[in-house]
């Protein structure tokens, strides 16, 4: 199995699954063209895609699926509060085949196991993903405001983990938003900070641990080297060890 980020902030998301015959997008919160020449990137095209998966409705998330998915056949994952809530996204006139998931129970898409977990986060239904090929697992953990022991259970154990690293607490305090927005940002149903993360991660069983990934952070609140001292510190490894996955290229694919 082997996993890549074509974009991870604020202003998009998208991830790829790799395993066999199955390529699998986690989220797709990119333009049509952004899209196309980041899947270049990564030596991949619309063809190879066997299906697409989202977290939740939230425009960096969703706002790309149904477009793609309508003009090369590509079926999409999505719990039912998400399906309720993209109804503005669909396009008129094309056929989608839209597949309804429960957030707790595990289901395959060819090659690849998903077992879905629920998050705290202002959204319908918004559920974060375990991928396993039988063997090695990935964990994917953004847009939640905490941590649970549930999400820890799910986490706990893999060989890999991409995990929301979105702000610095200070930065956030001290920054450009709104007291609003900053109350929603580091809210119990916004995005994890970074000390929040490296708790987390500390927590977990990572004894099989070869890939962590410092994800979704916020360009206006924090910094890859801020995010990468706290996840390293939380497992005792240099700050190279930390991979970011940034909103211009994400990261190149990883592989077990």
């Amino acid at each position: 199995m082997r996993f890549a980020s074509l974009a991870s902030g604020s202003a998009g998301n998208c991830m790829v699954i790799e395993h066999g015959n199955t390529c699998l997008l986690l989220d797709c919160g990119l333009g049509q063209r952004d899209l196309a020449s980041r899947l270049i990137a990564r030596r991949l095209d619309a063809q190879q895609i066997t299906g697409i998966i989202l977290t939740h409705e939230h425009d960096d998330h969703a706002k790309g699926a149904f477009k793609f998915a309508a003009s090369h056949n590509i079926p999409i994952w999505l719990s039912y509060g998400t399906r309720v809530m993209v109804e503005r996204y669909l396009p008129e006139g094309m056929l989608l085949d839209l597949r309804v998931i429960d957030s707790h129970q595990r289901f395959q898409i060819q090659d690849v196991e998903v077992a879905p977990y629920p998050v705290p986060h202002d959204a319908r239904e918004p559920t974060q993903f375990v991928f396993s090929d039988g063997q090695y697992s990935l964990g994917v953990l953004t847009d939640t405001g905490i941590s649970t022991p549930h999400i820890e259970a799910m986490l706990t154990g893999c060989d890999a983990l991409v995990l929301e690293c979105n702000h610095d607490l200070d930065m956030l305090k001290n920054g450009p938003y709104s007291p609003a927005l900053k109350k929603r940002v580091g809210g119990r149903l916004g995005h994890l900070d970074n000390t929040s993360a490296a708790g987390l991660l500390s927590r977990l069983d990572n004894r099989k641990l070869k890939h962590v990934i410092a994800a979704h952070l916020s360009a206006k609140n924090n910094t890859p080297d801020l995010a990468k001292a706290a996840l390293s510190a939380a497992l005792n490894c240099g700050q190279e060890w930390v991979g970011i996955a940034d909103q211009a290229s994400g990261f190149d694919w990883r592989s077990f």
